[in-house]
């Protein structure tokens, strides 16, 4: 497997289409464990509009082979910033992706999207049933309460 971010320098990818994942081999397999990534400041662009959402994604899978490098999603989320597309096609985009690439037993992907228009937009995706023994924790996001 080849790395193309850890260690280098790197830009961050005008599209999410031009992003890069790097994926490492899965240092325990055979064992299903959690392995979560939390973006609390992910944003994209309104399709409509084009101006910024905003959302706190919670990403959790349990590895297949391969685990996916952190530098290289963030940068792929990083990407998004200038991608114009509704939260449910961000949202669900990522997960499909990386589960596409990175074949994990199984992934989730909570998209927590910040009011447009005075309604939040909650956003949750999951490949199926996960692992049987399989420690799930709770996402721990609040939903959206306004200023009180």
């Amino acid at each position: 497997m080849s790395i193309t971010h850890l260690g280098q320098p790197s830009t961050l990818p005008a599209r999410p289409e031009d992003a890069v994942l790097d994926y490492v081999p899965n240092p325990r397999p055979g064992r299903p464990y959690l392995v979560r990534f939390t973006a609390p400041e992910f944003t994209s662009l309104c399709p409509v509009t084009g101006q910024p959402d905003f959302a706190h994604l919670v990403i959790d899978y349990a590895p297949g082979e391969t685990i996916v490098e952190s530098k290289s999603l963030k940068l792929f989320l990083g990407s998004f910033r200038n991608h114009a597309a509704f939260h449910e096609d961000c949202t669900v985009g990522i997960a499909e992706r990386l589960l596409a690439e990175m074949k994990p037993l199984w992934l989730r992907i909570g998209g927590y999207w910040y009011p447009r228009g005075g309604i939040p937009i909650d956003v949750f995706w999951q490949s199926g049933e996960p692992p049987a023994g399989l420690w799930l924790p709770d996402q721990a996001v609040p939903g959206y309460r306004g200023r009180g």
